[in-house]
């Protein structure tokens, strides 16, 4: 007799979004829990483009609709190797799909060749859901809030309070658009004129500066990849030549806001910088893929600060993609709050704030692991509550703790990666980030990061004085656990999304299935299964002392198999 608890059995808590939009898809998937917690589990970005073929006909090419296939069906991929149900993911397409006069046609191949049906959304619903996703990541749940969307082929403005809408809009600017239409226009002060007094007619003429005056905003937010670009411009140094790792922000950790006054030196910058090699190469190594539409996109955020006398600007994490899944969310889960588990986007925000977009993926995969091997030793407590008394006094706000441990374990990296737990662990501590948690939760989040490597803490740690005696014995579980999941996730030669912990009268098993079959460049480490061998002997170690049972780890296609006397 064996019970378990496998990543592959609960994908009733996974959710898919795909946003179709003008300059890229994008693909997210969630695991998403009925009390708030958002965790983001994979994401993925296409440059499909859509909008060329608007700038020069009024219909999807041949090859654009190839193009969105290809990337679609490698969404799919990625989508049922995470067995998310159908009832679970959603497609949407938004400006691009939604002007071209093929759009029927498009979406009817999307479905045909792929399987997805996709909800070709109207302006106002795509506000809507962008309003949605900012909620997830922002602490602005009772305030009226201004929220701005720049995408490639449109700006989606929206006010609500309280989960409601109050006013949205959506205007005919975006990125890519203006981009065909002007160029890139560094250098080309003329240029950059034209643009400036297209984007003013525009946005006067629908009437948009006085329905949001008339309304009014206490807060305003910005929440597309454009707004957070120029988000990370500015902590980066951008406009004073401060990028020495554009990578991983230069060292600088974000703050989530952005000035008038900052906005305006990054668009001096990117405008009158000069349209020489020098800059141009500067450019595209910092913004990447965006380097070609972020004159456009920086010169339309001036003129909406400009125009409705925005001086100061918060920065979403989230946006259309997680405000899709809430909307999931609220139709699978009876009586889900917008506003729920505000502490836990706490952590998110902070992990975010300090890790760039591997790490932080890192931390959720992490995260993951963690939660199937808690949730295994728990289940296997309600059967053999004899053999592990301990696991018995564990309830889901200790889960929430190893969880958050998980995705902060790694933001110490923004300094060093030498003495990087550390460093994390003194961040949680010091820097009053998480809200909502008490001073003995932050701490035990905060050792958890401590301790996820190098020495496992004893019982009369100098740091776990202050513990109670079952509180020690706990977070030394805790510990084990993240300590096993850090090295499985680390490991790159083990598939993630196949991990077993399960007990039967033999002992406890923990499985991790397959191994990838991945070539490695000549001279770049790769990790053996003897390493992984002696690592996991060496954790699994302690657990042995929580169960007083004997444990076996196989990497099934590996061939690995260990069992620890």
């Amino acid at each position: 007799m064996a019970t378990n608890t496998s990543y592959m059995q609960i994908p009733q808590t996974l959710f898919a979004s795909i946003d179709m939009g003008t300059s890229s898809f994008k693909l997210l998937i969630i695991r998403a829990y009925p009390n708030g917690k958002f965790l983001t589990i994979d994401t993925l970005k296409q440059p499909v483009i859509l909008g060329r073929d608007l700038s020069s006909s009024c219909s999807i090419s041949t090859q654009s609709q190839a193009r969105s296939v290809e990337s679609l069906l490698m969404f799919r991929d990625i989508i049922q190797s995470h067995n998310i149900s159908r009832d679970h993911t959603r497609a949407v397409a938004t400006a691009a799909v939604r002007a071209a006069e093929n759009k029927d046609e498009f979406v009817e191949r999307v479905r045909e060749k792929v399987g997805f049906e996709v909800d070709v959304l109207t302006g106002e619903q795509e506000a809507k859901f962008v309003y949605m996703g900012v909620l997830q990541f922002l602490p602005v749940f009772d305030r009226l809030v201004l929220s701005v969307d720049i995408g490639g082929g449109s700006t989606e403005f929206v006010i609500g309070k309280r989960g409601k809408v109050v006013f949205c809009e959506s205007v005919n600017l975006g990125h890519v658009s203006l981009s065909e239409k002007f160029g890139t226009c560094s250098g080309n002060f003329e240029e950059v004129l034209k643009m400036r007094e297209y984007v003013r007619m525009v946005i006067l003429e629908f009437g948009l500066v006085e329905k949001v005056k008339e309304g009014g905003f206490e807060v305003a937010v910005g929440s597309s990849g454009t707004i957070r670009a120029i988000e990370k411009a500015v902590v980066s140094g951008y406009d004073r030549d401060f990028v020495d790792n554009v990578g991983d922000f230069g060292g600088c950790k974000r703050d989530w806001r952005l000035s008038r006054g900052e906005l305006k030196g990054i668009v001096e910058r990117l405008c009158c910088g000069g349209d020489g090699e020098v800059e141009r190469v500067r450019r595209e190594r910092f913004f990447k893929r965006r380097s070609e539409f972020i004159v456009a996109g920086a010169v339309l955020l001036d003129e909406i600060f400009e125009l409705l006398g925005i001086e100061e600007m918060e920065v979403s994490g989230y946006g259309l993609g997680e405000g899709i899944v809430a909307d999931s969310l609220a139709k699978v889960f009876d009586g889900y709050d917008l506003n729920a588990n505000a502490r836990w986007r706490s952590v998110v925000r902070l992990a975010m704030r300090f890790n760039n977009k591997k790490r932080v993926k890192a931390g959720a995969q992490c995260a993951s692991i963690a939660k199937d091997i808690f949730e295994g030793l728990r289940k296997c407590d309600k059967l053999y509550n004899n053999q592990v008394k301990l696991i018995a006094s564990f309830e889901d706000k200790d889960l929430e703790y190893l969880e958050a441990a998980c995705l902060l374990h790694n933001i110490g990296h923004f300094t060093s990666k030498k003495g990087y737990h550390k460093q994390s662990c003194h961040i949680i501590m010091n820097g009053d980030h998480l809200y909502g948690y008490s001073t003995d939760e932050i701490k035990l989040i905060a050792l958890l990061t401590r301790f996820h490597r190098k020495k496992f803490p004893r019982s009369h740690h100098a740091f776990l004085e202050e513990f109670p005696e079952q509180a020690k014995q706990k977070f030394r579980v805790l510990c084990a656990i993240i300590r096993l999941s850090v090295i499985l996730q680390q490991n790159d030669c083990v598939n993630l999304r196949g991990v077993d912990f399960f007990h039967s009268y033999e002992g406890f098993k923990l499985v991790i299935k397959e191994a990838r079959d991945q070539p490695y460049l000549p001279g770049s480490s790769q990790p053996t299964l003897d390493n992984i061998e002696a690592e996991l002997e060496k954790e699994l170690e302690h657990f042995k002392k929580f169960t007083s049972s004997d444990i076996q780890a196989r990497i099934v296609g590996c061939g690995f198999i260990k069992q620890l006397k």
